[in-house]
């Protein structure tokens, strides 16, 4: 089992993040006929539209561990636990099974080791980052990990990155247009100087 301090090298804010980068873009969650037939203000409401209130709590505790709140917003303020509940009711739904049977199995094992009966969600943080270094390994894990990515950069009317937190966190400024150069590896491209006068 990883040291805690082993794991937070390893699973960095600012790395887990920039790994969900080509993620985020792979999806394709943008302006599309997609996005458009999802733009409901799911971040306004109140409703679970997937999970019980039950598993809402555990996963809002879970996603709060991957990407903590510290002197910036984490995946709470974010609203990613909203996203992912919206998201398999709708346009994850393909991954709902899934979900929904790796969620049972955790909040399973996590009881039948549990003696005082304590809900996951109201755990001290300590103990939280305890009992998931344990389930770290496991398919659920790594697929709410990467949930968690994707609703802290997608597009806020999916139901994550409230009020763009998360493109804040990592920089990204959302603009109708953009101009090159885009990064460091293409900023000395000759193609990019100023275009030629119309002849």
């Amino acid at each position: 089992m990883p040291e805690c301090g082993d794991m937070q090298a390893r699973l960095s804010r600012r790395a887990l993040l920039e790994a969900g980068l080509g993620m985020a873009a792979a999806l394709t969650l943008s302006r599309s006929a997609v996005a458009q037939a999802l733009a409901t203000d799911a971040h306004r409401s109140t409703e679970w539209r997937f999970f019980s209130s039950s598993e809402a709590r555990t996963v809002d505790a879970i996603v709060a561990q991957i990407i903590p709140t510290d002197e910036t917003p984490g995946a709470r303020e974010m609203g990613v636990a909203r996203f992912i509940d919206h998201g398999l009711a709708g346009f994850l739904a393909p991954l709902a099974a899934a979900f929904r049977a790796g969620l049972a199995d955790f909040e399973a094992q996590y009881r039948s080791r549990n003696p005082h009966n304590e809900e996951f969600a109201t755990l001290p943080p300590a103990r939280q980052i305890e009992w998931l270094q344990q389930v770290d390994h496991t398919r659920f894990f790594d697929s709410l990990q990467q949930l968690t990515v994707l609703g802290a950069l997608s597009m806020p009317q999916y139901g994550g990155n409230r009020d763009g937190l998360g493109w804040q966190l990592i920089g990204f400024a959302d603009r109708h247009a953009f101009t090159p150069p885009f990064g460091y590896y293409d900023r000395e491209y000759p193609g990019f100087g100023a275009p030629e006068p119309a002849r």
